[in-house]
């Protein structure tokens, strides 16, 4: 009990870093769909693993029609998890999301083939994806990288990338890119890319 106390102040406390519109706790916590979609999420995963998984897709599908975010009960989260608007976001049954990830509203995390394989995203730590972006395929978004707004990843992003456009091409971190990254060699000092 005292851990899922604990990973609650944790988010809210995350939702207060990540969106300079939140006003407080008690505001957030009754009124951002993304808070109630991961909490939800982490009740339905822990009901996911010990075989309950009738039960756990009838409290995703629950919180789907509540909040507009599906996320499958068998997808793994990690901490500090923050969803901004997060209407029309789909993360699928065997995707891996690390620390410190944020999304935006739109994001899929999907798949490409029908089989009963690893076919979903592994998103690592600190990985930010913008709106509408689509990351397809039992594909690795390296640590500390971003995607862009509406990008189509199907391929591979190295740790400290960006990656934009339809096929989503990337490219290093500039150091005027910063955005509090935990490991500060993300950053090319000085370097101008192009894509």
């Amino acid at each position: 009990m005292f851990s899922f106390i604990h990973a609650i102040r944790d988010d809210l406390a995350n939702a207060r870093e990540h969106d300079p519109a939140a006003r407080g706790d008690l505001e957030n916590a009754l009124v951002y769909s993304g808070l109630h979609a991961i909490w939800s999420h982490r009740v339905a995963h822990w009901l996911w693993v010990r075989n309950f998984k009738g039960p756990a897709r009838i409290l995703a599908q629950f919180t789907r029609f509540l909040t507009g975010i599906e996320i499958h009960p068998g997808a793994t989260i990690g901490k500090r998890f923050f969803i901004d608007h997060g209407m029309g976001i789909v993360i699928g049954e065997t995707t891996i999301i690390g620390d410190g990830v944020m999304l935006y509203h739109g994001v899929t995390l999907g798949g490409q083939v029908l089989t009963q394989t690893k076919r979903h995203p592994t998103v690592e730590d600190d990985v930010t994806i913008g709106a509408g972006a689509k990351v397809l395929g039992p594909i690795t978004i390296g640590r500390g990288s971003s995607i862009g707004a509406n990008a189509v990843v199907t391929k591979d992003v190295p740790p400290c990338h960006i990656a934009v456009g339809i096929p989503a091409k990337a490219r290093p971190r500039k150091d005027s890119e910063n955005l509090k990254l935990v490991d500060p060699d993300c950053y090319v000092k000085g370097a101008d890319f192009s894509i």
